[in-house]
Protein backbone atom coordinates (compact mmCIF):
# COMPACT_ATOMS: atom_id res chain seq x y z
CA UNK A 1 0.00 0.00 0.00
CA UNK A 2 1.65 3.36 -1.18
CA UNK A 3 0.45 7.00 0.50
CA UNK A 4 -1.64 9.11 -1.82
CA UNK A 5 -1.20 12.32 0.56
CA UNK A 6 1.96 14.53 1.32
CA UNK A 7 0.31 16.66 3.70
CA UNK A 8 2.23 15.77 6.97
CA UNK A 9 -0.34 16.52 9.13
CA UNK A 10 -2.51 13.48 7.36
CA UNK A 11 0.38 11.45 7.96
CA UNK A 12 0.96 11.65 11.56
CA UNK A 13 -2.98 11.15 12.55
CA UNK A 14 -2.62 8.21 10.23
CA UNK A 15 0.56 6.74 11.78
CA UNK A 16 -0.88 7.48 15.55
CA UNK A 17 -4.24 6.08 14.53
CA UNK A 18 -2.34 2.86 12.66
CA UNK A 19 -0.21 2.82 15.75
CA UNK A 20 -2.95 2.58 18.51
CA UNK A 21 -4.83 -0.20 16.02
CA UNK A 22 -1.50 -2.18 15.96
CA UNK A 23 -1.39 -1.75 19.74
CA UNK A 24 -4.58 -2.95 20.50
CA UNK A 25 -4.49 -5.66 18.23
CA UNK A 26 -1.82 -7.06 20.49
CA UNK A 27 1.14 -4.78 18.67
CA UNK A 28 4.40 -7.14 18.02
CA UNK A 29 4.28 -10.64 17.21
CA UNK A 30 0.43 -10.37 17.44
CA UNK A 31 -0.55 -7.68 14.75
CA UNK A 32 0.86 -7.06 11.49
CA UNK A 33 3.43 -4.11 10.80
CA UNK A 34 1.60 -4.15 7.85
CA UNK A 35 -0.80 -1.44 9.66
CA UNK A 36 1.83 0.58 10.27
CA UNK A 37 4.69 0.28 6.99
CA UNK A 38 2.25 2.96 4.81
CA UNK A 39 3.17 5.89 6.56
CA UNK A 40 7.37 4.96 7.03
CA UNK A 41 9.40 5.65 4.30
CA UNK A 42 11.44 2.34 3.70
CA UNK A 43 14.58 4.07 4.17
CA UNK A 44 13.09 5.64 7.40
CA UNK A 45 15.68 6.23 10.30
CA UNK A 46 14.62 6.49 14.11
CA UNK A 47 17.26 7.68 16.49
CA UNK A 48 16.48 6.38 20.07
CA UNK A 49 19.18 7.80 23.48
CA UNK A 50 21.26 4.85 24.11
CA UNK A 51 20.85 4.89 27.12
CA UNK A 52 17.09 4.01 26.92
CA UNK A 53 16.08 0.09 27.06
CA UNK A 54 15.02 0.25 23.14
CA UNK A 55 17.79 2.50 22.78
CA UNK A 56 19.50 2.77 19.38
CA UNK A 57 19.66 3.39 15.66
CA UNK A 58 16.53 1.50 14.00
CA UNK A 59 16.75 1.56 10.13
CA UNK A 60 13.95 0.54 7.40
CA UNK A 61 10.73 -1.32 8.22
CA UNK A 62 12.89 -3.65 9.65
CA UNK A 63 14.44 -1.75 12.21
CA UNK A 64 10.71 0.06 13.01
CA UNK A 65 9.44 -3.51 13.57
CA UNK A 66 12.04 -4.16 16.10
CA UNK A 67 11.63 -0.91 17.75
CA UNK A 68 8.10 -1.28 18.25
CA UNK A 69 9.17 -5.16 19.47
CA UNK A 70 11.54 -3.28 22.17
CA UNK A 71 8.88 -0.91 23.36
CA UNK A 72 6.56 -3.70 23.87
CA UNK A 73 8.84 -5.78 25.84
CA UNK A 74 9.53 -2.12 27.56
CA UNK A 75 6.22 -0.35 28.11
CA UNK A 76 3.18 -2.71 29.61
CA UNK A 77 1.16 0.70 29.11
CA UNK A 78 2.60 3.67 26.88
CA UNK A 79 -0.36 6.15 27.09
CA UNK A 80 -0.12 9.46 24.62
CA UNK A 81 -1.99 11.73 26.43
CA UNK A 82 -1.67 14.90 24.84
CA UNK A 83 -0.03 16.30 21.45
CA UNK A 84 0.98 19.44 19.98
CA UNK A 85 2.67 19.88 16.58
CA UNK A 86 4.00 22.23 14.98
CA UNK A 87 4.24 21.27 10.92
CA UNK A 88 5.70 22.67 7.91
CA UNK A 89 6.36 20.96 4.16
CA UNK A 90 8.81 18.62 5.61
CA UNK A 91 9.14 18.79 9.05
CA UNK A 92 6.98 18.33 12.21
CA UNK A 93 7.59 18.83 15.89
CA UNK A 94 5.32 16.96 17.80
CA UNK A 95 5.60 17.42 21.70
CA UNK A 96 3.52 14.57 23.59
CA UNK A 97 3.03 13.97 27.37
CA UNK A 98 2.90 10.47 27.85
CA UNK A 99 2.08 8.31 30.37
CA UNK A 100 3.91 4.63 30.31
CA UNK A 101 4.15 1.89 32.96
CA UNK A 102 7.37 -0.07 32.78
CA UNK A 103 6.52 -4.11 31.80
CA UNK A 104 9.44 -5.22 34.47
CA UNK A 105 8.67 -3.31 37.44
CA UNK A 106 4.80 -2.00 37.11
CA UNK A 107 6.14 1.68 37.69
CA UNK A 108 4.55 4.37 36.30
CA UNK A 109 5.71 8.02 34.65
CA UNK A 110 4.18 10.56 33.11
CA UNK A 111 6.78 12.24 30.71
CA UNK A 112 6.97 14.37 28.01
CA UNK A 113 8.53 13.66 24.72
CA UNK A 114 9.48 16.17 22.05
CA UNK A 115 10.62 14.78 18.22
CA UNK A 116 11.77 16.38 15.31
CA UNK A 117 10.35 14.20 12.36
CA UNK A 118 11.05 14.43 8.69
CA UNK A 119 9.25 13.58 5.86
CA UNK A 120 10.20 12.21 2.25
CA UNK A 121 8.06 11.81 -0.68
CA UNK A 122 4.69 11.88 1.94
CA UNK A 123 5.92 9.47 4.47
CA UNK A 124 7.84 9.75 7.58
CA UNK A 125 11.67 9.14 6.82
CA UNK A 126 13.56 10.45 10.16
CA UNK A 127 12.49 10.62 14.02
CA UNK A 128 14.35 11.96 16.49
CA UNK A 129 12.80 11.70 19.87
CA UNK A 130 13.89 14.49 22.88
CA UNK A 131 13.34 12.91 26.08
CA UNK A 132 13.29 15.36 28.98
CA UNK A 133 15.00 13.47 31.52
CA UNK A 134 16.15 9.65 30.12
CA UNK A 135 17.52 8.71 33.31
CA UNK A 136 14.03 8.92 35.27
CA UNK A 137 12.40 6.66 32.40
CA UNK A 138 15.69 4.24 33.17
CA UNK A 139 15.07 4.45 36.57
CA UNK A 140 11.67 3.13 36.18
CA UNK A 141 12.06 0.68 33.59
CA UNK A 142 15.18 -0.99 35.63
CA UNK A 143 14.42 0.03 39.39
CA UNK A 144 12.32 -2.73 41.45
CA UNK A 145 11.61 -0.29 44.42
CA UNK A 146 7.72 0.83 44.61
Amino acid sequence: MTRSTTDPMTVLTGMYAAEAAYLAAGGPGNASFELLAPFFHPSVVLYQAENLPYGGIWRGHDGMERFFRAMSDTWEEFDLLEQRFLISAETAVVHTEVRARARATGRELTFPILQTITFTEGRIAEVRPFYWDTAAVVGICTSTDR
